[in-house]
């Protein structure tokens, strides 16, 4: 039996293996080198590597497989959105273009499925009318809590750009924090070796963050950071390590119970710059009411 695709723009410069995965079977590497050594996977009727960069209208043919049907991909829980969502959905937008959304993320949505969250923020997007005959693709994450600016691709083009972008530190993003306990500097760097596991094998990498203090009292600081890496929960981790969690932080806190009373996440991605062709690009998120409440609750300057 054999099956025939052809490769539209979204796949372009994606490795054939790695296609195959997505679009066929989630199957071992092994596999796949096995069906192209036996001629089984061919590309414009010619034997390729897996490693092959797919372009325009490459037409991929499959010949009978020798894949068992317990190892084919399993099919991926889509969120449906209820009208409600989308309602919410349509005021979130800061910029839309026909290469790129900029959204303010609400606070409670992870920006992909996981095991504990099936409402995320690449299924509401793709029902809104800004994605329509397009498909979202992540560039950059914000954890489930953080608010703010998020940028999502709309073809495989610009989001192979932005992440290129990312790698080489010139996407330049500005957060904004309430933190528990007093800063005393008011501005500075924070440099920290942080780790995290990889199965059983501890990984130490370096995270570098500028702050700048922007009003403080005997209990709270409100914070703006610059992060110049970006590893994981680094913020929330940096600041912890100086006895400064972030407030309504339930993962990276200060063991003290008047402390341990959940609330929202306290921190924000305020604003991300960058270039394209020349072309500069500085998108600002309005702060959440919860947090604007937070600041004179606190007694503490407002911000913007």
């Amino acid at each position: 039996m054999k099956k025939k695709y052809l490769i539209k723009e979204n796949d372009i410069n994606l490795r054939l293996d790695k296609w195959f995965k997505k679009n066929v079977c989630d199957v071992p590497q092994s596999l796949i080198e096995k069906n192209i050594r036996k001629n089984k996977i061919k590309i414009n009727n010619k034997k390729e590597k897996s490693s092959y960069k797919l372009r325009f209208n490459d037409e991929i043919s499959l010949f009978n497989l020798s894949i068992k049907p317990d190892i084919l991909k399993k099919k991926k829980f889509i969120y449906i959105p209820t009208k409600k969502d989308l309602d919410f959905s349509s005021n979130i937008f800061i910029e839309d273009n026909e290469n790129f959304a900029v959204i303010n993320k609400p606070s409670g949505i992870p920006v992909q499925s996981g095991t504990k969250s099936k409402k995320n923020i690449l299924d509401l997007l793709r029902k809104t009318k800004e994605f329509n005959n397009c498909q979202p693709y992540t560039v950059h994450r914000l954890d489930k809590e953080t608010t703010g600016v998020l940028i999502v691709a709309k073809n495989r083009k610009y989001a192979q750009l932005f992440t290129s972008l990312f790698r080489v530190r010139k996407m330049h993003k500005t957060y904004l924090c309430i933190v528990v306990g007093e800063m005393k500097e008011k501005k500075g760097t924070l440099v920290d070796t942080l780790y995290h596991y990889e199965k059983d094998r501890k990984v130490l990498t370096k995270a570098i963050t500028h702050f700048s203090l922007l009003d403080s009292n005997n209990k709270y600081s409100f914070l703006e950071l610059i992060p110049s890496t970006g590893r994981k929960h680094q913020i929330r981790k940096q600041l912890l390590l100086r006895g400064l969690p972030v407030l309504g932080d339930s993962k990276y806190r200060m063991n003290f119970k008047k402390y341990n009373k959940k609330e929202q996440l306290m921190l924000h991605a305020y604003k991300i710059s960058f270039m394209i062709d020349s072309i500069k690009y500085k998108f600002s998120a309005d702060l959440p009411i919860l947090f604007k409440e937070n600041l004179k609750e606190k007694y503490l300057k407002s911000y913007g």
